[in-house]
């Protein structure tokens, strides 16, 4: 059993012991801390409201019971948006005026785990600082709960799915009458959660026939959730059936986005970034982000629209920061994350899915066809298991100070730039893992340098 305590949240399996899992009491204590933070916040003026989402896991309605009876004891109002995905949860932030918002989703992680994503005021996550504010008051146990003339209302309100639909349907590059005049099939493994239950609704409006797989948002994954090609056997064998235009597949809380080509072959994950960017790129020149992990594909992409790319940290707000700080057009990260400013700072499959019609309908091609005119590269993904004893920051350390003689960025763990390819070491925020990424010009050359690396750290270990 695992508990996982980091700035971006809580995540952890469910049931066990107090202080090892993600159970009742750690529930409260955690929905209490971050409840405590954000009266902070708010300062005179006292507690607002908090919007509180969730994906459908099996345990989503019993965490969410706990989270929202927490705020509202808290002193604080809940709007309880009910089976919503990530990106909807953060608009739902910014749209109602709330001070915060609780994500209740473990996104790709399987079925036994679940987490509280922290939201402050605009709907973006909590920056580092901010976070551990969180964390530092949970570990003092620091709470002033609410008297009974202050306690907080309960609101649900349902109406968000549709509100973020409307959303990306009125951003510009959504070119909703051509992708209607396209008439795309789609097929979309939903992965029994929220994806189900929103991504209908937007293909209908997109004038997109399609077929799901997996819709039921009923938390008992079909699949393991990441939406990784050794898990995808399903839908990709539907699109080799034909009669499909493009495959679409999302994780538990639709923020990661990957495509399939019409013949049922990969289009690459790391891919959904760069061609949306492209397609942005051509429409609004600019600057662009992804995280150290990302393949080098969006920096050519830019560059060739003229514009500067820049590289931040794994994680989200990380990525989110340095987009501000560059005023990038468009950024995210390799696993199929999409963040359009021009919506919002956030992960959002919707807009991603929304802007790749938009750009196949433009081009008049297939799929595989599109793909083959972005700049290949090829990373291939390893982890290495962590023991408790395992000295992460010594190890890291030693490998930087081995490869000194080449280009090395330690931001995050230790990047290894070679002039023809790379590899990043870091451990995981989500799971007790060293993620090991290494790209090359072919998927043999990548992996070779992997586990090259994996094999220098495991001596250390």
């Amino acid at each position: 059993m695992t508990l996982i305590k980091s700035i971006s949240g809580i995540r952890g399996t469910i049931g066990g012991h107090t202080g090892d899992t993600l159970n009742p009491l750690d529930i409260v204590k955690f929905t209490s801390a971050y409840a405590m933070f954000i009266r902070k916040r708010c300062g005179s003026r006292g507690c607002g409201k908090i919007v509180v989402g969730r994906d459908a896991r099996i345990s989503g309605d019993m965490v969410r019971s706990i989270v929202c009876g927490t705020l509202t004891g808290c002193g604080f109002d809940v709007i309880d948006i009910g089976l919503a995905t990530t990106p909807t949860t953060e608009l739902a932030v910014r749209m109602s005026g709330a001070d915060g918002g609780i994500i209740i989703t473990a996104s790709h992680n399987p079925r036994q785990w679940n987490a509280l994503k922290l939201l402050n005021n605009e709907g973006e996550f909590l920056n580092k600082e901010d976070g551990n504010s969180v964390l530092d008051i949970a570990e003092r146990e620091d709470f002033n709960y609410a008297d009974v003339d202050a306690v907080g209302k309960y609101t649900v309100d349902n109406s968000y799915n549709r509100k973020h639909i409307e959303a990306v349907l009125a951003l510009p590059l959504v070119d909703v009458e051509a992708v209607r005049k396209a008439g795309f099939r789609v097929c979309a493994d939903t992965i029994n959660s929220v994806g189900g239950v929103i991504l209908p609704d937007l293909f209908k409006e997109l004038g997109v026939d399609y077929e799901i797989l997996n819709g039921t948002p009923d938390g008992d994954f079909a699949h393991n959730p990441e939406p990784l090609e050794k898990n995808l056997g399903g839908i990709m064998e539907r699109m080799r059936s034909g009669g499909f235009d493009l495959g679409i597949v999302v994780d538990p809380d639709v923020d990661r986005l990957a495509f399939i080509c019409e013949d049922g072959r990969m289009f690459g994950e790391e891919y959904t970034l760069v061609s949306v960017a492209d397609y942005v790129l051509s429409h609004t020149p600019g600057n662009t982000v992804s995280n150290l992990s990302s393949t080098r594909a969006l920096r050519d992409v830019t560059q060739r629209h003229g514009g500067e790319y820049s590289a931040a940290a794994v994680g989200e707000v990380n990525v989110t920061t340095k987009m501000k700080e560059v005023n990038a057009v468009i950024g995210g990260e390799g696993n199929g994350g999409v963040i359009y400013p021009e919506c919002h700072y956030g992960r959002d499959a919707l807009v991603g899915i929304a802007l790749f019609l938009s750009s196949l309908a433009h081009k008049g091609c297939k799929v595989s066809e599109l793909r083959a005119e972005l700049p290949d590269y090829y990373i291939a993904k390893n982890r290495i298991g962590l023991t408790p004893t395992t000295d992460i920051d010594a190890i890291l350390a030693k490998v930087k100070a081995m490869y000194a003689d080449q280009q090395v960025n330690d931001i995050d763990g230790v990047k290894i730039d070679f002039p023809d390819k790379w590899v990043h070491l870091r451990k995981s925020n989500t799971e007790p893992i060293i993620r090991v990424y290494s790209e090359a010009a072919t998927m043999e050359a990548a992996d070779a340098l992997g586990k090259e690396i994996m094999r220098v750290v495991e001596g250390m270990m």
